[in-house]
């Protein structure tokens, strides 16, 4: 499996505020930052800049980067994290020679991925046109408006549909860019990097944007506890009862606390853990696929088969020969 290159465009000689020195900073840490023992050669970094002109007038500082935007062709995956504020508040054109360069980079083949108001930027380019995409809450009433041909959804953290990816603000750019890894080097190498990164290893990205998705620091629902217990023992049959009774609350209670806290139903936060463990089965162990099914609760190969194609879009068999017998191996003995 290939990390490949990865063409980050920012904004530079313009005035970058802490919003979009954060959606920088998180696709260069998780791309940009060499992990040679989760996989070698890791991405290929490219920062490429905006050149725009005018007067700094936002809170921030100003962006130098060595790469241009003619570097982001080629790129096998382009990464726009955000576009000058004005094109958003204001209404200004995204920079001309912006979107020429992505549809040269998309015409070339690149997979094109937006961050936030980085929308705006593909939207423009007319490679969201009869796509689902999301941008940030604040900011998909406008880019609905300004682009009708897109289909906008303002409550997911991000949307992937195959070679165009885009995501909500802020940490669900965080959520996608862990998403990218999963699909390109798997969900062992993802769920470790997330790991490092201490931060939840896998957010679907259909949860909603407006609800706290995380558990909170002080855990005064007492779920950590609760969903460890459970992903200890998600290879036995569990219930909405078991889960309510180990944290001592009724069954409508726990539901509406785990909502709250995840985005998600406890029959859907249980059937992800459970295609997680599976997915780390198939690729660090030599495990019959009827073994990993009853390993991770889902019964028989064909409950697992048909939950792989629907949430992951590929076989459990097609999965795991995406992962070379030499790695798996090497990952069993780590």
């Amino acid at each position: 499996m290939s990390a490949g290159s990865v063409a980050l465009v920012v904004p530079e000689e313009v005035g970058v505020t802490f919003w979009d020195l954060y959606e920088v900073s998180i696709p260069a840490t998780v791309f940009g930052m060499p992990q040679p023992d989760l996989a070698d050669p890791w991405y290929e970094l490219r920062m490429c800049g905006i050149r725009a002109h005018g007067p700094v007038d936002v809170p921030g500082f100003a962006l130098r980067t060595r790469y241009g935007l003619d570097d982001i062709v080629g790129a096998d995956t382009v990464i726009v994290s955000s576009v000058p504020e004005e094109v958003v508040e204001d209404g200004e054109p995204v920079p001309a020679e912006l979107v020429t360069a992505l549809r040269h980079a998309y015409d070339a083949g690149a997979r094109m991925v937006s961050l936030c108001t980085g929308a705006f930027a593909l939207a423009e380019a007319g490679l969201l046109d009869g796509r689902r995409a999301t941008a940030h809450w604040m900011h998909t009433a406008t880019l609905a408006e300004r682009y009708p041909k897109v289909q906008v959804d303002n409550s997911v953290l991000y949307v992937d549909d195959g070679d165009v990816l885009t995501s909500a603000g802020m940490t669900a750019g965080l959520d996608l860019c862990l998403h990218l890894v999963r699909r390109d080097l798997g969900a062992h190498v993802a769920n470790q990097l997330a790991r490092r990164m201490v931060v939840p290893a896998h957010r679907p990205g259909g949860q909603a944007q407006f609800v706290d998705l995380s558990v909170p620091a002080t855990d005064d629902q007492g779920l950590a506890p609760v969903l460890e217990w459970a992903r200890a023992r998600l290879d036995q049959p569990l219930t909405i009862d078991d889960l309510a009774q180990q944290a001592m609350v009724s069954p409508r209670t726990f539901y509406r606390r785990l909502q709250q806290a995840t985005g998600t139903t406890p029959l859907q936060w249980l059937l992800h853990q459970r295609l997680a463990r599976a997915q780390s089965l198939l690729e660090t162990t030599g495990l019959p696929v009827e073994k990993i099914a009853q390993l991770s609760g889902l019964g028989t190969s064909n409950n697992l088969r048909h939950h792989f194609l629907k949430q992951i879009g590929i076989s459990p068999s097609d999965y795991r020969n995406a992962f070379p017998r030499h790695l798996r191996e090497s990952l069993s003995d780590t």
